[in-house]
């Protein structure tokens, strides 16, 4: 089993950064990939950003160039750096990760407020 905690969200202005964090504990070594999904209201869920076991990121369209999803220096957490926050951006934040294997498992964090007021 894997639980995590994301926090970080909040209430920020347009234009404005903030950074949501994942700490992940348990069977850290079954996870193969966390990600950092989405959900703004009367909208399905989205993945944002990701981060592979190996390293490799990937990221929405929406959020190239403005998102970076990081390795923190402590151990078994993740991080989204958000810059240039846009209203568009206002949603639910919600850590994820995925184990390995072609059976794989998906664990969730209990998610954040993030709000980009105009």
């Amino acid at each position: 089993q894997v639980r995590l905690v994301d926090s970080g969200g909040g209430l920020v202005q347009a234009g404005g950064s903030l950074r949501l964090s994942c700490a992940a504990s348990g069977t850290i070594a079954s996870i193969n990939v966390i990600g950092w999904y989405r959900r703004a209201p009367g909208k399905q869920r989205e993945l944002v950003a990701a981060i592979s076991s190996d390293g490799s990121t990937n990221y929405s369209d929406s959020v190239k160039g403005r998102f970076t999803i990081l390795r923190g220096n402590v151990k078994n957490t993740v991080y989204l750096q958000m810059n240039s926050l846009k209203v568009e951006d206002t949603a639910v934040y919600y850590c994820n990760a995925r184990s390995r294997g072609t059976y794989y498992d998906d664990y969730w964090g209990q998610g954040t407020q993030v709000t980009v007021a105009s």
